[in-house]
C-alpha cells in the first residue's frame, strides 16, 4: 500500500497483514504497431477493445507439419494500429499523473519484442509526443502557478527531501549563479531542443483539476539506464578528458531507512517547466546506449528509467511562506521505464558485445517473469515463497512497487508481422500471467489541519491593500514617502533660524519653543501610534485566539469526522463482508432447497412406489385368500368326492369278495358232494344241491360283511359261512388251471394263515374234465 511521503520515501506497511487492504490487479494494456509493408503477412488480429487473436503464419505451419490453433488474449484495453498518442495517454498515463499530484506513487513500463514500438510509445516523435513528454506537460500545467522557488526543496542524497528557508534558498541561488564553471540547468525561458519543441500542440495540453492551491510544489527528475545489469547515471556531468577518457561509473542500489530502494548518488535536477524537463531528458537520452541490429536500426541496448519526483509542502497559516516542518513535506514519484526488447541471437546474428548485451537483456526479462510468477503463486495459492528480486537490478529497483508502494501499469507493444510470431506468443503469455498479480491500492493523501484557502485569502489581502493605498493617493511604491510628507506638514512650521546679531536672544528661544512643541506633538503621535498598535495587536491576538479556537474546533471536528469515516469504512467493510456471507448463505440455501426438492421428489416417488407395492401386495394377499378359499372348497369337494369314491369302492370290493366267497362255497359244496358220493358208493343218487341265495346288495350296503371263521380253526375243520354254506379250513390250496399251448405256466399260490376269507380269487378257471358254465364257474375281474 502506498503512503504519503513525509520528507522521505514512504514507509511500507507493517509486516502484519490485514484483510481490509484493497488490491487492484496490474493494469496491462496492449498496443499494436502498424506493419512495415502492406503486403507483409499479419499474425495479430484485434477482436474487440480488450481482446486480440494470434494466427500462426503459414510458413510456421509448413515447417512444423501441423495446424496451430488460434489463441486469444485479453487485456485491460487494446489499442489498434490507428490509435494516437493522445488517446493512449488519456487511458494509461493520465491517471498516474493525477495520482502523482495526490501523493501516490506510480510505475509505468513498456514491454515487448525488439522493434515493437516501445521507445516510440514512451518518447514519441516531433508532432507525436509520447507518454513521457505528455505526462510532464500535464504536471507543469497543473502546478505551474504554485511552484516554490528554486532550492527551497533540496534532495538530501538519502532518497529524501529537505526544506530550506527563503534566505538559505536565496543564498543557494546566488551561489549557483556565481559559479559559472558549473553548468546550470536550462532556464524555462530558453528555447527547448528542436526535436521536442513541437511534440505537443496547445490543443492537446491537459491540466489536473484536483490541485491543492494551499501547497507549494517542486519537481525533480532523474534519468538512469541499466546496461549489462549495471546502473549508470545519464545526467552525470563528467569532465571529458581527451587524453585518458574515463568510463562512466556505475551506481549501486541502496535501501533507505523506510526499506525503499533508490540509486545512490544519482543526479536529481530541479526543473520548473516542461521545456526545461524536456531538455534535461534529451541530455540523458543522447547518452543512452543504442545500436544497429538485424531487426532494429536503433535498438535499445539497455533499460532506461526516467523518474519524476514531486515534492509538496503546505503553506503557513498566513498563506505567505512554506511551512518550515520537514515532517509536512510529501514526496511522490512516477517512474517511466522503457525496457529493452527481448530478442533471439539466431535472428539478430549478434556477436561479441552485442551478444553479451542480448544475453543480459533476456536474463533480466526472464527474472522479471519469474518474479511475476512467484507473486501470482503466493497470492493465488497462499504460499510464502521468496521472490528473487535481487537476481536483477530491474526487479530489485522496483520491488517496492510490487510489494504495495504504488500503482503498476504495463504496456505490451506488439509487432504483428509473422516473423515475430513465436516471440509474440511468449510476450502474450507473460502479459496474461501479469494481469493476475494484484498490488495494494494506494491510500489517499493526508489532510493538513490548517484552514483551506490560505493562499487565496493572502492574495486577496495583498490586492485589497494595494487598492486602498492607491485610493489614498500616489502609487503603491511611493506610499511610504507621501505618508511621511503628510506627517511632516501636520507639524508646526519652523521659524526663521538665521542669526544676524550675536545679541539676538529671540530667535533661539522661538526655535527651541517650536522644537519642543514638535517634540510634544511627536510624543503624542508616538503614544497614539503605540496605543493604536497595542490595540491592533490586542485585536490581532484576539483574532489569533479566535482563529486558534476555531482551528482547534475544526481540528476536533476533523478528528471526529475521521473517526466517523473510519467507523463508516469499517461498517462498509462489515456490510460488504456480511453481503458476501449473505450471498454465500443464499447460494447454500438455494443448493439445500434444490437438494431438498430432489429428496422430496425421491421421497414421493418412493412413497408412490411403496404404495404401488403395498397395493400389489394387498392384491396378491386378497388373491391368495381367494385362492386359499377356492382351494379349500376344491379340497373339501375332492375330499367328499374321494370319500364317496372310497366308500363306493369299499362296498364294491366287499360285494366282490362276498361274490367270490359264494362262488368258493359253491365249489366246495360241489366238491363235498363229489367226495360224499364217492365214499357212499352211490346207492342212491344224490340230491341236487340247493342253490344258495345270493346275498342282496342292500344288505351289503347296510351291514358290513364279517368273517365267521374262528380264529382258532384248525386245518381240516368245517365251519358255516355267512351265506348259509359250509367251508373247510385247508392248510394249502392247489389250483388247477387249463392252459393253452402258448399260455404261461401254472402258478402256485399259497394261502395265508388268516383263513379262507383271504384266499386268492380264481379267474378264468375251469374244473378238470368240465367247463365253467356247466359246473357253475363265473369269470370275475378285480376292480
Amino acid at each position: 500500500m502506498q503512503r504519503a511521503w513525509k520528507g522521505k520515501t514512504p514507509r511500507r506497511p507493517a509486516l502484519k497483514k490485514t484483510n481490509n487492504v484493497e488490491k487492484d490487479p496490474v493494469g496491462v494494456y496492449c498496443r499494436i504497431r502498424p506493419l512495415g509493408a502492406e503486403d507483409e503477412e499479419c499474425c495479430v488480429e484485434m477482436i474487440s477493445s480488450s481482446t486480440i487473436q494470434l494466427h500462426a503464419p503459414d510458413g510456421l505451419k509448413a515447417n512444423r507439419n501441423g495446424e496451430y490453433k488460434e489463441t486469444q488474449y485479453s487485456f485491460t484495453k487494446v489499442f489498434g494500429i490507428n490509435t494516437g498518442q493522445m488517446e493512449l495517454f488519456e487511458d494509461v498515463a493520465r491517471p498516474l499523473v493525477e495520482d502523482l499530484i495526490q501523493c501516490k506513487n506510480g510505475l509505468l513500463f513498456t514491454y515487448g519484442v525488439t522493434g515493437s514500438g516501445k521507445t516510440y510509445t514512451m518518447t514519441g516523435s516531433p508532432g507525436e509526443g509520447g507518454l513521457l513528454p505528455r505526462s510532464l506537460d500535464m504536471l507543469f500545467n497543473s502546478i505551474g502557478p504554485f511552484q516554490a522557488k528554486r532550492f527551497v526543496f533540496k534532495p538530501d542524497d538519502k532518497n529524501g527531501i529537505d526544506i530550506q528557508s527563503q534566505v538559505d534558498a536565496l543564498l543557494e541561488r546566488q551561489k549557483r549563479d556565481s559559479q559559472q564553471s558549473v553548468p546550470k540547468t536550462p532556464s524555462s525561458r530558453q528555447k527547448a531542443d528542436l526535436e521536442f519543441a513541437d511534440m505537443i500542440t496547445p490543443e492537446e495540453s491537459r491540466k489536473s483539476k484536483n490541485i491543492d492551491e494551499d501547497c507549494s510544489y517542486s519537481v525533480f527528475v532523474s534519468y538512469v539506464e541499466i546496461y549489462n545489469n549495471y546502473i549508470y547515471d545519464l545526467l552525470e556531468d563528467a569532465q571529458f578528458d581527451s587524453v585518458r577518457p574515463k568510463p562512466p561509473q556505475s551506481r549501486i542500489l541502496r535501501e533507505d531507512q523506510n526499506h525503499n530502494m533508490y540509486v545512490a548518488g544519482c543526479t536529481e535536477v530541479e526543473v520548473k517547466s516542461t521545456e526545461e524537463a524536456f531538455e534535461v531528458f534529451w541530455k540523458g537520452q543522447k547518452k543512452r546506449r543504442i545500436a544497429n541490429t538485424q531487426l532494429n536500426r536503433e535498438s535499445s541496448r539497455s533499460h532506461s528509467v526516467f523518474t519524476v519526483k514531486l515534492a509538496q509542502a503546505p503553506l503557513d497559516a498566513d498563506g505567505d511562506y512554506i511551512l518550515q516542518d520537514k515532517n509536512q513535506v510529501n514526496v511522490s514519484q512516477l517512474c517511466l521505464v522503457d525496457l529493452a526488447g527481448s530478442e533471439r541471437t539466431s535472428r539478430t546474428r549478434a556477436e561479441g558485445s552485442r551478444l553479451r548485451e542480448a544475453g543480459n537483456i533476456n536474463q533480466s526479462l526472464m527474472t522479471l517473469r519469474t518474479c511475476m510468477e512467484i507473486l501470482r503463486e503466493n497470492q493465488m495459492c497462499g504460499t510464502n515463497k521468496m521472490v528473487p528480486y535481487r537476481d536483477s537490478k530491474v526487479t530489485h529497483l522496483f520491488k517496492n512497487y510490487f510489494d504495495g508502494e504504488g500503482k503498476v501499469k504495463m504496456i505490451v507493444c506488439v509487432n504483428p508481422k509473422a516473423d515475430d510470431y513465436e516471440e509474440t506468443v511468449l510476450v502474450m503469455r507473460f502479459a496474461e500471467m501479469t494481469q493476475e498479480v494484484e498490488v495494494a491500492r494506494p491510500v489517499d493523501r493526508p489532510i493538513y489541519h490548517l484552514a483551506a484557502g490560505r493562499r487565496h485569502r493572502n492574495q486577496a489581502f495583498k490586492d485589497e491593500l494595494s487598492r486602498r493605498l492607491e485610493e489614498r493617493g500616489g502609487p503603491v511604491n511611493g506610499g511610504d514617502s507621501a505618508l511621511m510628507n503628510q506627517l511632516i506638514e501636520s507639524l508646526p512650521a519652523l521659524p526663521p533660524c538665521e542669526l544676524v546679531d550675536p545679541t539676538d536672544d529671540q530667535t533661539l528661544p522661538r526655535l527651541i519653543e517650536v522644537l519642543e512643541q514638535r517634540h510634544r506633538i511627536r510624543q503624542m503621535m508616538t503614544e497614539q501610534v503605540t496605543h493604536t498598535a497595542n490595540k491592533v495587536k490586542f485585536m490581532l491576538q484576539q483574532f489569533d485566539s479566535q482563529m486558534s479556537s476555531k482551528d482547534t474546533f475544526v481540528h476536533d471536528q476533523q478528528s471526529k469526522l475521521n473517526e466517523k469515516e473510519k467507523v463508516i469504512l469499517n461498517q462498509k467493510t462489515e456490510i460488504e463482508r456480511l453481503e458476501k456471507k449473505s450471498k454465500t448463505l443464499e447460494y447454500k440455501i438455494d443448493i439445500l432447497q434444490k437438494t431438498t426438492e430432489m429428496y422430496e421428489q425421491d421421497k414421493r416417488s418412493l412413497q408412490q412406489e411403496l404404495e404401488g407395492q403395498e397395493q400389489m401386495l394387498q392384491k396378491e394377499l386378497s388373491e391368495r385368500r381367494r385362492m386359499e378359499q377356492r382351494m379349500q372348497g376344491v379340497v373339501t369337494d375332492t375330499k367328499l368326492k374321494w370319500e364317496k369314491e372310497c366308500e363306493r369302492r369299499v362296498n364294491a370290493k366287499q360285494l366282490e369278495m362276498q361274490n367270490k366267497l359264494w362262488v368258493k362255497d359253491e365249489k366246495l359244496k360241489q366238491l363235498k358232494a363229489i367226495v360224499t358220493e364217492n365214499s357212499s358208493g352211490g346207492s342212491f343218487p344224490p340230491e341236487p344241491p340247493k342253490k344258495p341265495e345270493r346275498p342282496s346288495r342292500e344288505r351289503d350296503h347296510t351291514m358290513p360283511q364279517k368273517r365267521s371263521a374262528s380264529p382258532t380253526a384248525l386245518p381240516g375243520d368245517v365251519f358255516k359261512t355267512r351265506g348259509g354254506g359250509q367251508a373247510v379250513q385247508f392248510t394249502d390250496i392247489e389250483t388247477l388251471k387249463q392252459e393253452c399251448p402258448t399260455a404261461p405256466s401254472r402258478k402256485r399260490r399259497s394261502g395265508s394263515d388268516e383263513g379262507p376269507a383271504q384266499t386268492e380269487d380264481i379267474e378264468n378257471r375251469a374244473p378238470v374234465g368240465g367247463t365253467s358254465s356247466s359246473n357253475g364257474y363265473q369269470k370275475r375281474r378285480r376292480p
